[in-house]
């Protein structure tokens, strides 16, 4: 019975509601008034006429409003306005919220920003004893200060090999003037991170708060690298860490593989490896880390870099705590030969890492070549067949639609780079099961082949990676690690920081004969080959490199199937 009375109640609505809409339309008040107070329900007539219907927005907000007055406190800044169809109607006023593109009365809105921001200029000063100090200023209310030297493992010797992954884990512990603990108490009490990183040709100590603490970060940031203690205990402490990273270095294939394409494939500097060795474990000690320090943290190695900081404030507070540094000629850079090569590791693995790396000739001086590389890999993307970010995530690049969407048994296909000073590293790895292993490193050749191939890669390609290269880069300078990195690293390698407007300009200009002859230019050089885990289906050295050898001679008929 009550379920009949609510439907005759609805279709008994029906009429009266059809008589207040077309009411409403004739702007006859009279009449709305008199159907509204006859049947208060009317007001939810619109559920009937759907969300097009002219009195739905006005009948919901209605009740919105008054549901909402009785939790929320109205606000002094926010007048009452006009209301909806039945604020008119019944000749009342409304307190609901203005459009959110309509200012609150009574509030004093900022001015808007310009349309261009003219970016920071890079300052640098040069001390008497050939130390750089160089920084730029910034909106943040943070800053990013680091000491960035020219020295890494292709400075170490046979005696010294692994002193640069020893300092690593030593920065940052006791100096002559502080103990570890306090130089971490200090550290935390201005809220502040530090850290520290090698690599083959570089080092950086960096340390990252607010602004106010420039003072104290530069003093305990030098200290740290200039004044280091060696305590016995501490550095027996960090070579148990290194004992149980070479151990664990299987859950990382991918950086073995990259200091196996290295070893493999280089003769001299570079073939040195970065991470110490076993043999080094029990070898290394303070004299050789003091000797390593002496002989390679000079000054005019160094540059003291910045990111939101004053430079003259900078320049003040740095320049007595590094004048006295000696003044050493800068010495030649080792030297190092690109030879090609295969490595080949069977571990206890159900799975199957494979590397396939070429020379990049020139490094980043040869910076045409270096932007065009950092573009081709882009352009060829990759990753992991499992992707938790979903669309957007380089899932457009020729190795996730050729590769990764179409084999299953690839866990991951990816294109990576390792450029240096003068030579580097541009290849393809990839993870797969071992019965499969021969056809990935196919497929691979395949896919180098095809973008050395011109009219294989489509302008659309070449202009979405071009798109997401200047959005990378862009949007890591917006760090101000990032930034001070990036001004520290310039001028250890240019003696100068370049502008972004200027690798922008030559990353627009870039062509799609460019990246053709790029990569022919690339994968002529020998080939270099590096695998772990089940590598029993990997196919010869010699097999893969005929592909290559073949191709960039004449043309083959066979290469990665188009999709």
């Amino acid at each position: 019975m009550g379920f009949l009375n609510l439907v005759g109640n609805s279709f008994g609505c029906s009429a009266s509601g059809e008589r207040l809409v077309s009411a409403a339309r004739d702007g006859d008040l009279q009449e709305a008034r008199a159907l509204l107070e006859y049947n208060p329900r009317l007001a939810w007539y619109s559920t009937f006429g759907g969300r097009n219907s002219p009195l739905h927005y006005t009948a919901a907000q209605g009740h919105h409003e008054r549901y909402s007055s009785s939790r929320f406190a109205s606000t002094s800044v926010v007048k009452q306005s006009s209301g909806g169809l039945f604020s008119w109607l019944l000749g009342e006023k409304s307190s609901q919220l203005p459009p959110l593109d309509v200012p609150l009365p009574g509030i004093t809105l900022p001015p808007p920003l310009p349309d261009f921001v003219e970016p920071s200029k890079t300052k640098v000063t040069t001390l008497p004893n050939g130390i750089k100090i160089a920084s730029e200023t910034s909106v943040s209310p943070a800053a990013s200060v680091g000491l960035y030297i020219d020295c890494g493992s292709i400075y170490e010797t046979p005696a010294s090999s692994g002193a640069s992954h020893l300092l690593e884990r030593m920065a940052f512990k006791s100096t002559t003037n502080r103990s570890h603990l306090r130089l971490v108490r200090e550290v935390e009490a201005i809220g502040g991170n530090v850290s520290a990183s090698a690599s083959r040709e570089q080092m950086c100590y960096t340390y990252d708060a607010f602004k106010a603490y420039v003072p104290e970060m530069v003093e305990v940031l030098i200290d740290s690298v200039r004044n280091p203690a060696f305590f016995n205990w501490e550095i027996k402490e960090q070579l148990e860490k290194i004992k149980a990273e070479i151990a664990e270095v299987s859950d990382n294939p991918q950086g073995l593989l990259l200091e196996a394409l290295h070893s493999a494939g280089y003769s001299g500097a570079l073939a040195k490896p970065l991470m110490a060795p076993q043999s080094a474990i029990h070898r290394l000690d303070s004299s050789i880390l003091e000797e390593f320090i002496a002989e390679n943290y000079t000054a005019p190695r160094m540059v003291l870099a910045a990111s939101g900081v004053d430079h003259d404030d900078l320049v003040s507070i740095a320049e007595p705590l590094l004048s006295d540094l000696p003044s050493v000629k800068r010495p030649e850079e080792p030297k190092s030969v690109y030879v090609g090569g295969d490595y080949r590791c069977q571990a206890d693995s159900d799975k199957t890492h494979i590397a396939l790396a070429f020379e990049v000739p020139g490094g980043w001086f040869e910076e045409k070549t270096a932007i065009i590389v950092t573009v081709l890999q882009m352009l060829m993307g990759g990753g992991g067949s499992f992707s938790a970010g979903g669309p957007g995530k380089g899932m457009h690049s020729r190795l996730y639609l050729r590769i990764l969407n179409n084999y299953h048994q690839i866990e991951s296909f990816s294109a990576f780079n390792s450029i240096y000073n003068h030579s580097g590293l541009f290849g393809i790895h990839a993870t797969t099961s071992p019965n499969f292993a021969s056809k990935a490193v196919d497929l691979a050749a395949g896919e180098l082949l095809e973008v050395a191939t011109p009219g294989k890669v489509t302008q659309e390609q070449l202009d979405r990676a071009k798109q997401a290269t200047k959005s990378a880069v862009l949007m890591n300078l917006e760090s101000r690690v990032v930034a001070s990195e990036d001004i520290g690293r310039q001028i250890l390698t240019y003696g100068e920081r370049k502008p972004i407007e200027h690798f922008l300009k030559d990353l627009e200009a870039i062509t799609l004969n460019d990246i053709s002859s790029t990569a022919k230019k690339i994968i002529s050089s020998p080939l270099t080959l590096a695998s772990w885990g089940d590598v029993i289906h990997v196919p010869s050295y010699e097999s893969v490199s005929q592909k290559f050898f073949s191709r960039v001679r004449k043309p083959i008929s066979w290469l990665a199937p188009d999709f």
